[in-house]
C-alpha cells in the first residue's frame, strides 16, 4: 500500500507537467469521452497506444501505471463472477459438470475491464503531472463561468483537490493499522468468513475515527490561518495557456471526431 499511485504527485520535468492544467483537465475529460463511445477492442487498442505514449512524454514509468491499477483488481473479478452468471449468450466456452460459461460473459468482461483500466491510466496521469494546487485553480477556472448560477465554484474545487490529496495518506494509514492489528493477533488473511468479518471491522473502525480525526485537524488548521470559502480572494499564480495547450486540446478533439467515424463505420 506504500506504493500507491493514484492521486500522487511525480516532479518530473516533462512536456506534460508544463501544460496548463486547464488544458490537462479538458483533455482528460475527451479523452473520457473517447472511451466511452462504442468502437470495439480496436478504437480501445488505438486509444491505448496514445496512452502509452502520453507516458512515455510525461517521463512516468508503466509500474507506476500498473500500481494504480492494483486496488481495483477485485471490482473486476467480482465483475467477471456476474457476467458468468447472468449473461447467456453466445458459443459456450468452458463447459464443467453443466456449469457454462458463454463467450458474451467473457468478451463483456474484458470490454468493460480495458475500459476501466484506460480511464485510471487517463486519471493518473492527470494527479501524477499536476500540483494539487494547480489542480485546484484549474478546476475553479473551469467552474468560474457557472457562479452566475450559484454554483460554489471554489469550494468544489478546493474539496476536489483535498480529496485527491488524501488518497495517498489514506491507505498509509491502512497499511499502518493493518500491521498494528496483526501485531496484536489479528488474522486479515486467514479463518472463517465469520473471522475475516469481524478483522475487517477491526480496521475499518479505527480508520474511520482516524479520518474524521484528520479532517477536523485540517479544519483548525485552515481557520486558524483565515481561510473563508466565501471570501474575495486573489493569487499569487496566475495560470497562462500556450500554443502547446491548444495544440493538445486540438489533438484530443481529433482523436474524438476518429473515434465516432470509427464509430459509424462498424
Amino acid at each position: 500500500m506504500n506504493n500507491i499511485a493514484l492521486g500522487r504527485y511525480i516532479p518530473l520535468n516533462s512536456i506534460m507537467h508544463r501544460m496548463d492544467p486547464r488544458a490537462k483537465i479538458l483533455a482528460m475529460l475527451g479523452m473520457l469521452t473517447a472511451i466511452f463511445i462504442p468502437t470495439g477492442f480496436i478504437g480501445y487498442g488505438i486509444m491505448a497506444v496514445i496512452i502509452i505514449s502520453v507516458v512515455f512524454m510525461s517521463k512516468l514509468k508503466l509500474n507506476f501505471l500498473i500500481r494504480a491499477m492494483k486496488p481495483m483488481m477485485f471490482m473486476l473479478v467480482f465483475l467477471m463472477i456476474i457476467n458468468i452468471f447472468v449473461l447467456k449468450t453466445g458459443y459456450v466456452v468452458v463447459d464443467i459438470y453443466g456449469f457454462k460459461i458463454y463467450s458474451d460473459a467473457i468478451f463483456q468482461t474484458l470490454y468493460i475491464s480495458i475500459r476501466l483500466m484506460l480511464m485510471i491510466m487517463i486519471t493518473t496521469i492527470l494527479t501524477a503531472t499536476t500540483k494539487p494546487l494547480d489542480l485546484t485553480l484549474g478546476i475553479e477556472d473551469l467552474l468560474a463561468p457557472f457562479k452566475r448560477f450559484k454554483v460554489p465554484a471554489h469550494e468544489i474545487a478546493m474539496m476536489i483537490s483535498i480529496a485527491l490529496r488524501f488518497i495517498p495518506t489514506l491507505i498509509e494509514e491502512t497499511d499502518r493499522i493493518m500491521k498494528a492489528q496483526a501485531s496484536r493477533g489479528v488474522d486479515l488473511a486467514e479463518g472463517k468468513f465469520k473471522e475475516k468479518i469481524l478483522a475487517i471491522l477491526s480496521l475499518i473502525v479505527p480508520l474511520f475515527v482516524s479520518s474524521f480525526q484528520r479532517a477536523e485537524d485540517l479544519a483548525d488548521a485552515m481557520e486558524a490561518r483565515g481561510y473563508v470559502p466565501q471570501a474575495p480572494r486573489t493569487r499569487y499564480k496566475q495560470l497562462k495557456r500556450t500554443w502547446r495547450d491548444n495544440f493538445m486540446l486540438l489533438i484530443v478533439l481529433a482523436i474524438i471526431i476518429a473515434m465516432v467515424a470509427l464509430a459509424i463505420s462498424l
